[in-house]
């Protein structure tokens, strides 16, 4: 228990879990069965560094095998630890069947500060771990796929794969064992955008339910929502820049390590994120308000608060002053299951992590399914859409000349409607659909059932039916 008696990340997940389960006709082992960790390993390897041996300490946690391979990040952060990992890799399972990406859950992680070390340091650091993982399966494509997650990225991701297939050198589906790749080295389109794009889908579909909106005690459309956003990051950066740019929201709070900006008449994200890599943080930043207090602009007035760095800043400590009636948690874990009973007794509406980030591991399937099939997505069929759209087009080029002025098409429509959709394009559209259906679904329990009272344990009682029916299948 932490200071102010709150339950751990990993309690969290499990008392959530178990609110869902009591609502659930689960027989008791099956929900047992589902909720345990069915495996952590734990390796510890040496790597030589400036003249010395240095041993590092690494985990990979496997939750569930209702489905293979299983799927999740991997992090390197001084503060990973056993608890966490287990925790994550649940959350992991749960969010997979959430969205009907056909993974069990993992996670991993590395105790390790990657800024304390050189890249060539850290690159045979991550491969060493790559190799402890893969010769006990738990990197590779058809069992285990790890993803990156905070304090690695596609550099990292690159590392490991090429260090499964220098290990594997006969295996043709070798680029499939982890997914956040770099473009050139097997990777997909709008990977790195995926996790803020699906804030932004998440908050579009929630919009689009006037009842849900609502309940939320707001009115209308994303147009004009005050935001404040707590972590810059790459999550959050591409959530804030969306909403902005796309969907006309007010990014009014950004809060980073050294602070946070306030200006209530918005924040230009763009600049901001350029600051911070000049910078290395947000002080000084001129066209906003700056606060040494980065916690106390979680508790400005806003519309839509979306913390998207650590776990548990939305703690029993502060739940009382959040003001914003709509939180969508873009980090996992953010708000501890004490500071989800206060802001539930509030009325606060929150879009749970296990839905709201789920873009990240929907667009890792898209990027393993690509790695499987050997070829884009686009390649075959992008330009006989585009002979397609030629035939409608001329037709109604030829009605434009037979009409005269009486009718005419729109200045842009010929060049919009000619161009056949290529990855990104189609990466996006499969990312839109996932997070709608997905919604839906949490939403039809939301509303249906009088027992349930918030989206989380919606969100659970969905993940969970649909985990309990796999294991059903194998004849569990």
């Amino acid at each position: 228990m932490t200071a102010t008696n709150e339950p751990s990340f990993r309690e969290s997940v499990d008392l959530m879990f178990n609110r869902a389960a009591s609502l659930m006709d689960l027989p008791p082992g099956l929900e047992e069965k589902i909720r345990v960790c069915n495996a952590t390993y734990t390796v510890r390897f040496g790597v030589r560094l400036r003249g010395d041996i240095h041993t590092f300490t690494g985990y990979r946690s496997v939750h569930s095998e209702h489905m293979e391979p299983v799927k999740g990040g991997i992090r390197f952060a001084l503060a990973v630890n056993q608890d966490e990992v287990e925790a994550l890799a649940a959350l992991m399972t749960y969010k997979c069947a959430l969205v009907e990406t056909p993974f069990g859950g993992s996670k991993g992680g590395l105790c390790i500060d990657p800024r304390q070390y050189e890249e060539h340091e850290l690159e045979q650091i991550t491969r060493r771990f790559a190799y402890e993982l893969a010769k006990r399966d738990l990197i590779n494509p058809s069992q285990n796929v790890p993803a990156p997650d905070m304090g690695t990225g596609e550099r990292e991701m690159a590392w490991m794969a090429d260090q499964y297939a220098r290990m594997n050198t006969t295996d043709i589906n070798a680029r499939a064992c982890v997914t956040g790749k770099p473009l050139n080295a097997g990777g997909i389109a709008g990977r790195v955008e995926a996790t803020g794009r699906g804030i932004q889908y998440a908050l579009r579909e929630f919009f689009r339910h006037p009842e849900d909106v609502q309940k939320a005690n707001l009115s209308g459309k994303l147009v004009g929502k005050r935001i404040v956003v707590q972590g810059l990051g790459n999550v959050g950066y591409h959530a804030a820049k969306f909403l902005s740019e796309e969907d006309g929201s007010r990014i009014v709070g950004i809060i980073e390590w050294d602070g946070a900006l306030y200006n209530p008449d918005g924040i230009d994200v763009e600049s901001v994120r350029q600051w911070i890599v000049k910078h290395g943080g947000v002080s000084d930043y001129p066209d906003a308000t700056h606060s040494a207090d980065g916690a106390a602009v979680l508790e400005a007035e806003c519309d839509i608060l979306i913390p998207a760095a650590l776990e548990g800043v939305i703690n029993l400590t502060n739940a009382d002053r959040i003001k914003a009636p709509l939180i969508i948690e873009a980090a996992n874990g953010p708000v501890t299951a004490g500071a989800d009973e206060v802001l539930r007794k509030k009325g606060t509406v929150i879009i749970p992590d296990m839905y709201a980030n789920a873009g990240g591991v929907t667009v890792s399937y898209f990027e393993w399914v690509k790695n499987l099939s050997h070829i884009r997505f686009g390649r075959m069929q992008r330009r006989q859409e585009e002979a397609r759209h030629e035939l409608i087009v001329s037709e109604l080029e030829r009605l434009d000349r037979y009409l005269g002025d009486a009718w005419s098409m729109s200045p842009d429509f010929k060049s919009k409607y000619l161009k056949g959709a290529d990855e990104l394009e189609l990466v996006r559209s499969g990312l839109d659909d996932t997070m709608r259906i997905a919604y839906q679904s949490m939403r039809e329990v939301w509303h249906n059932r009088d027992d349930v009272e918030d989206l989380r344990t919606a969100a659970y009682i969905v993940a969970v039916d649909r985990v309990a029916k796999s294991y059903r299948a194998k004849g569990l």
